[in-house]
């Protein structure tokens, strides 16, 4: 043990990897189920001979060998410790103390002392009953992903397949244009998406885990994962119950679509310009957090997933196959995939980006937004919290070292200017095209309450006199308006 490291720990504290005892008279039987449950969790470190406060006072110097042994030996005893462990304690000198110092790396099985298996929560060792618990554990421990468990008697017939066109379109306008799904016949594109496949230890063929649950027809997905369900709630008003509240029980890609609209519902949209360019912070903060509870959550698990708005705050909770517990930044990110089948399906159709984009994304994008930054929680419960501050206004610098604010001004003053030389229709279209840059045509038209045909003629001759242009496709673009040629 290195002794900077060891002052280090002393400072720290008691942690989740970390666990002082006194040892007076001997270990004691608190010593084993620190050992127990950090084998359970992700290792740690116990040292012997210090105070719970981080004072070391060592053990007896002369009664160290025998403690190491008698340790040594009950940690090899199957009737108390199972399964066994073989670990080598390290005798710590420090300021005339003699410490013991035992690293437990993390096991890859669920340990019991005396029939009790125990967990490590925070800085205390904790006595595991809850069934539900304990296989959260072997979840954990265990060497493969859920999502590719094989259903050998689920069928073509038991997927949404009328999902799929949409699917096929929204790849290639993901790729640009371009798509390997897109020529692939219904089975070919499920084989290339890695939801049709074998299982290597049993020879079994068919559909995994995944497929159901991003395809599955809603009866389907309740057989396989009966407690699956995406919880949306909005707490402001009443926070004890809730304001309003969606149960989402369908497939991921339709979840997706239900949840963002959810979002858009109660969540505002500030005015933001990026690169000159507006975009939707809403939508993006929205975007990262409802991607990552239905792309790395633990689907077998029980625990509800939560999407919550609040006042001051909305965050998304979720059962988790944690590799670590603590916070993550961007600065200790490790991206570790949690369904990986999941999430590349996402990343194809555009509703995810490459691994580890979300955490950076949204560190970005909520500073402009609430002026705050996220918190990212690992655990057995995966938390995302998002600040909120509907009061808070972020001027966003532009090229010409104008801000968002001075552009909102100005943009005032011309907009009068402007609708004053145009037709009724037209001041129209300019509001509506200012408050939604991706209104459709048809939308317009309800708007406004004339034909599709007299908001083409009204946007041609908009176009015609320099005051509009089109970003984008028709479908998936937005309107730019250019004030600036009156």
């Amino acid at each position: 043990m290195n002794l900077a490291a060891f002052e280090s720990m002393l400072a720290i504290g008691e942690t989740v990897a970390v666990e002082f005892k006194r040892c007076g008279n001997g270990p004691g039987q608190d010593v084993y189920e620190s050992v127990c449950s950090f084998l359970n969790r992700f290792g740690g470190d116990l040292f012997m001979g210090v105070l719970d406060d981080g004072t070391v006072v060592g053990v007896p110097e002369k009664a160290a060998s025998d403690m190491i042994k008698n340790f040594i030996s009950i940690i090899g005893n199957p009737s108390i410790f199972a399964p066994t462990v073989y670990l080598v304690p390290e005798l710590v000198q420090y300021q005339g103390h003699t410490v013991i110092h035992v690293h437990v790396p993390p096991s890859a099985e669920v340990h019991s002392y005396k029939r009790v298996i125990y967990d490590r929560v925070d800085d205390a060792d904790v006595k595991v009953t809850a069934t539900s618990h304990i296989a959260s554990m072997y979840i954990r421990k265990q060497n493969i992903f859920t999502e590719k468990k094989i259903y050998p008697y689920a069928r073509l017939e038991d997927l949404r397949i009328d999902l799929l066109p949409g699917i096929r379109q929204m790849a290639v306008n993901n790729a640009g244009g371009k798509h390997p799904w897109e020529n692939l016949s219904d089975q070919e594109l499920l084989k290339s998406a890695g939801l049709y496949g074998t299982d290597m230890a049993t020879g079994e063929k068919g559909y995994n885990l995944a497929a159901l649950l991003l395809l599955g027809r809603d009866e389907v997905i309740m057989n396989v994962c009966p407690a699956y369900e995406t919880d949306a709630l909005v707490r402001r008003t009443n926070e004890d119950r809730y304001d309003d509240r969606e149960i989402i029980r369908t497939n991921l890609i339709e979840s997706f679509d239900q949840l963002m609209e959810f979002a858009r519902k109660h969540l505002p949209d500030k005015f933001f310009l990026e690169n000159e360019n507006r975009v939707s912070l809403r939508n993006i903060l929205a975007r990262e957090m409802v991607s990552n509870i239905l792309m790395h959550r633990e689907f077998t698990s029980s625990y509800a997933a939560k999407f919550v708005i609040r006042k001051n705050r909305m965050y998304t909770e979720n059962a988790n196959r944690a590799a670590g517990e603590g916070f993550i930044t961007p600065d200790n990110l490790e991206p570790n995939p949690k369904n990986p089948i999941i999430a590349s399906f996402f990343r194809n159709i555009g509703r995810a980006d490459r691994l580890g984009s979300g955490v950076r994304n949204l560190f970005k994008y909520s500073r402009f937004y609430s002026g705050q930054d996220p918190k990212f929680q690992e655990g057995d419960i995966f938390r995302i919290i998002v600040p909120l501050a509907e009061e808070y206004s972020f001027d966003y610098k532009l090229g010409n070292g104008t801000t968002a604010k001075t552009t909102a001004k100005t943009t005032a003053k011309t907009t009068a200017k402007t609708t004053a030389k145009l037709t009724k229709t037209e001041k129209k279209i300019i509001l509506a095209m200012e408050k939604n840059p991706g209104i459709t045509l048809s939308q317009l038209a309800k708007d406004i309450g004339i034909s599709v045909d007299g908001i083409r003629y009204a946007i041609k001759k908009l176009k015609e006199k320099g005051l509009l242009s089109r970003e984008g496709s028709n479908r998936y673009g937005s309107w730019r308006l250019h004030r600036d040629q009156e």
